[in-house]
């Protein structure tokens, strides 16, 4: 075997034979260190866009099929051909962008009173004790109560006009809106709050700067679920002594059992509320960009 320098050094010199290492050998004493695994995402966070629409295309899809295969008679749900060409008809004659208006004015002027009442009973209640002790268990006593068993009430105080209507949805939209954003506000690191106390800050500047920016995420939670109850409200109000809107379509529909006139008024509902939805996960990605979260 054909010695290494290194090996006849060694042996030249009289002392222990250094080791030969043939070359790539390696060192017996040499610890292999762990090829580091390769990372495995478990949670797949990346967005979805229009696959949001696959589930609903698949229900449209599986109500087609039982359509026109005769699972599903006309007389318990109309065909999704025959929905169309009834939307087609009530758009052209303008029934269904005058009631879409009236429910889209109830739904907003209600939805924005209701997240205005929310955040102002959710603020006092949240930094004051006294406002807690007033607030927090009345609307915990509140939520608790159907928002049906209300209305035969609601309708004696205010009548079946307008005012029920706007009254029942901004109670409705400012329940989810509170409790989110109360449950925000609690829930704010005691550490920002002593620093704040350490360098003074008034309340006011507190309320803005750590405050409302610590209560952002709850209360676009709220907000999302606010949105969808306002348009679960309308379709309540909508059917007592209303004239015009969505709900008063579906109503006068179901008396002469025109189920068309009545998924027509359900599909309308369900793109209200789902581009409601949409706008407010939009604007809440804008507002909470600073957060990493897997929706971000």
């Amino acid at each position: 075997m054909t010695s290494t320098p290194l090996g006849r050094l060694g042996s030249g010199l009289g002392g222990d034979a250094v080791p030969e290492q043939r070359p790539g050998a390696l060192d017996p004493d040499h610890e292999l260190l762990p090829r580091p695994a390769t990372r495995r995402a478990l949670v797949d966070s990346r967005p979805i866009g229009a696959w949001i629409l696959a589930g609903p295309a698949l229900v449209i899809a599986l109500w087609a099929v039982g359509s026109a295969t005769g699972v599903i008679p006309d007389t318990v749900l109309s065909a999704p051909w025959t929905v169309l060409r009834t939307a087609w008809t009530l758009a052209l004659d303008g029934s269904l962008w005058s009631n879409i208006l009236a429910s889209a004015q109830r739904a907003i002027v209600g939805g924005v009173l209701g997240v205005a009442l929310a955040v102002v009973l959710a603020l006092f209640s949240g930094l004051t004790r006294p406002g807690e002790a007033l607030i927090d268990g009345t609307v915990t006593i509140y939520r608790a109560i159907p928002a049906l068993a209300l209305l035969p009430l609601f309708i004696v105080w205010f009548g079946i006009g307008e005012e029920m209507k706007i009254v029942l949805i901004t109670l409705a939209v400012a329940t989810p809106v509170y409790l989110n954003t109360h449950a925000g506000l609690r829930g704010i690191d005691r550490k920002y709050v002593e620093l704040a106390e350490t360098v003074g800050l008034r309340r006011a500047a507190f309320v803005r700067h750590i405050a409302i920016p610590g209560a952002l995420p709850g209360f676009f939670t709220g907000l999302r679920l606010g949105a969808t109850v306002a348009w679960l409200a309308l379709v309540v109000v909508e059917q007592v002594g209303a004239s015009d809107g969505i709900g008063y379509l579906m109503y006068k529909a179901r008396l002469y059992g025109l189920t068309d006139v009545i998924v027509v008024g359900l599909a309308v509902y369900a793109v209200l509320g789902f581009g409601t939805d949409l706008a407010v996960r939009t604007l809440s990605r804008k507002a909470l960009s600073w957060q990493s979260t897997l929706a971000h």
